[in-house]
């Protein structure tokens, strides 16, 4: 399998020929390094959203549109299937890293991680990598200027014109396609968590309402949390005993979390607009299902709240 990084270029050399298409805008750093942004300035859209959900997944899952609802309001869901989970959703999507400096803020994930790799999940999960040439994906309001590009550069060992960055803000089309498609990241983040074997998991399908775009990202961030907590359902076709995955099950929904019951937005202000404060158990799918290989048998966990996704989306 090609390395990471070099699956996500040939993508982001896709979106930037068709970016009068896909409504993007491809912006060249001076001194090196390129921008793709699909959503601070450019419009972007649903088209544009599905390619960067692939960019941040190393183009290891079919990602897809297919219809959903609410209640009985009509929302589409976010689909994500892959044969290559760990690789695809923790090596590459799981927005582990935070960049800061100075007035600029972003949260990013895509395969660049794999190229800086100091994070403490590659040290379980492995693949690290080191590309000739990095791309990664920015959750941000703002344009990386050049000191993002020396930053990523320096911490991924690349020179600065080697660095491809993608960029939308959590309240665009683009946004809300790209962090609705964690659902299957986070049920795997959380159950590496809870230290489960990951080498277990062979597939994993994955579906999360896609919301509707607010007005601001705060309230984007609560309305796209929202959707994987209160929405999101997971299928892991997964190897070994029934018995770890009865004991593990009950505790890697959502509803396992004391924070679970409100709309994230509430939860975040109870908690004194502290991220931190949040019980981290609280970031997994509504719903897990384990199919399990070896013995033929299914086991569901956890399930959906409707009524808290459309106090959410629709208040």
């Amino acid at each position: 399998m090609d390395r990471l990084n070099d699956r996500v270029l040939r993508l982001a050399a896709e979106l930037a020929s068709r970016a009068a298409e896909l409504r993007v805008a491809v912006r060249e750093i001076d001194g090196g390094g390129r921008v793709i942004d699909c959503g601070i300035e450019a419009r972007g859209g649903l088209a544009a959203g599905l390619l960067v959900a692939r960019t941040c997944l190393a183009d290891l899952a079919d990602v897809s549109i297919v219809p959903g609802e609410v209640g009985d309001t009509p929302v589409p869901l976010v689909q994500v299937s892959t044969d290559h989970p760990v690789a695809a959703c923790l090596a590459s999507q799981y927005a582990g890293w935070s960049i800061q400096l100075d007035d600029f803020f972003a949260m990013g994930s895509g395969p660049m991680r794999a190229a800086y790799g100091r994070e403490e999940l590659f040290e379980t999960i492995g693949h690290v990598e080191r590309p000739a040439a990095v791309a990664g994906i920015l959750e941000t309001r703002s344009m990386p200027d050049a000191r993002v590009f020396d930053f990523v550069a320096s911490k991924t060992g690349v020179g600065r014109d080697a660095v491809t960055l993608l960029a939308a803000p959590t309240a665009s089309i683009v946004g809300g396609v790209q962090v609705v498609a964690r659902s299957v990241e986070t049920a795997l983040h959380k159950l590496h968590e809870l230290r489960f074997d990951l080498t277990r998991v062979v597939s994993g399908h994955g579906t999360a309402p896609l919301p509707p775009v607010a007005r601001k990202d705060i309230e984007a961030i609560g309305r796209t949390n929202d959707c994987v907590l209160y929405g999101g359902r997971v299928t892991l076709w997964v190897t070994g005993d029934d018995a770890s995955l009865e004991e593990i099950g009950p505790r890697v929904p959502s509803s396992s979390s004391p924070d679970h019951g409100e709309p994230f937005a509430e939860i975040f202000a109870r908690h004194g607009n502290d991220f931190y404060k949040i019980d981290p158990g609280l970031f997994s799918p509504a719903e897990i299902v384990f199919q399990n290989l070896d013995t033929g048998r299914t086991r569901r966990f956890g399930g959906t709240a409707p009524s808290v996704l459309a106090r959410s989306l629709f208040a």
